[in-house]
């Protein structure tokens, strides 16, 4: 067993480590109980894993240059974070030190230990974010290195209403913000009409990507303006300078039980500085020099069904 010391104290019992290039530790096994005493609290990587709840992983992480970049603990500790004192199972730095990620549950899925699981060990707390007091079961909150709240993930039947610059949303998976604590990007839980350079149209999506609340479907500009959105009830018709006519609308495809029950693909549209973008069209259109039309898209198909059953 080997030892080295950290910018929070010795380790020691070091059963195992990998190095970077230049001869810094990458990240480290232990096998014995120690206490790293953090500004957020004092933090006792893991060092048994006895259950099958766990992960069986290498505890601490650190960067190039020494400095911890993960630590995964024994037990679930309280971490003094900048908005309330957390639990935590897992906590990640930025290379200066300050906190990065923090997630209140670290475990490992497999066919004996689900998210059912996982969810029914969380427990709801109160943070206190930028846009006032949230209080939800949270799987991970992540901060700029400033201490500023950048973004919450919400566990899968959590929901939220919050404030936004269009107005009470019920928000589902999560929320980011820019570092003035401004809403960048939410998770509409269901359909919600927004206004938008090209007129009122309504924001969801019925597949969501990621597991995560850093990018929703929809993003707002510091200033609170749509900056994008996700929508599977409208298309838009853009009329160019030489009057050629564009449409643009969700599409269908097979449901992955099979072809004769369908599933709406929605439309991803961006706004920046007055040009209106579409996900997967290489051409941009300039709203100064192109007239549009939001109309509503003739949805015939049930929002995803991932059970093949009924």
């Amino acid at each position: 067993m080997q030892s080295f010391t950290t910018a929070y104290g010795e380790l020691t019992g070091v059963e195992f480590r990998t190095l970077f290039s230049n001869g810094k530790t990458d990240g480290c096994l232990v096998g014995r109980k120690n206490i790293l005493k953090t500004p957020y609290g004092n933090l006792v990587p893991q060092y048994q894993a006895e259950d099958i709840g766990r992960r069986p992983v290498k505890p601490l992480y650190f960067y190039k240059s020494g400095a911890i970049k993960s630590v995964a603990l024994q037990e679930q500790a309280f971490v003094n974070t900048p908005v309330g004192t957390l639990p935590a199972e897992l906590v990640t730095f930025h290379e200066s030190g300050s906190i990065k990620r923090i997630f209140s549950l670290d475990g490992r899925l497999s066919g004996f230990w689900t998210s059912k699981n996982e969810f029914s060990l969380a427990e709801a707390v109160t943070i206190h974010s930028p846009i006032g007091p949230l209080t939800a079961k949270f799987i991970a909150l992540q901060f700029y290195e400033s201490g500023a709240l950048k973004s919450l993930t919400l566990w899968p039947g959590e929901f939220l209403t919050v404030k936004s610059p269009v107005g009470d949303i019920r928000v589902r998976i999560g929320i980011a913000f820019y570092e003035d604590g401004s809403i960048r990007s939410l998770e509409p839980s269901g359909q919600v009409q927004v206004l938008t350079p090209v007129g009122f149209m309504t924001s969801y999506d019925n597949e969501p990507l990621g597991i995560h609340g850093d990018l929703n479907s929809l993003q707002f500009s510091q200033g609170g303006a749509v900056e994008a959105l996700t929508t599977v009830t409208h298309q838009i018709l853009v009329t160019d300078l030489f009057g050629t006519e564009h449409l643009f609308a969700p599409k269908l495809k097979d449901n992955v039980c099979g072809a004769e029950r369908k599933v709406v693909v929605p439309l991803r549209v961006r706004f920046s500085g007055g040009i209106l973008m579409i996900e997967g069209c290489q051409e941009s259109y300039d709203l100064e020099q192109c007239s549009v039309e939001v109309m509503a898209f003739d949805r015939t198909a049930p929002d995803p069904k991932w059970s093949c059953a009924g």
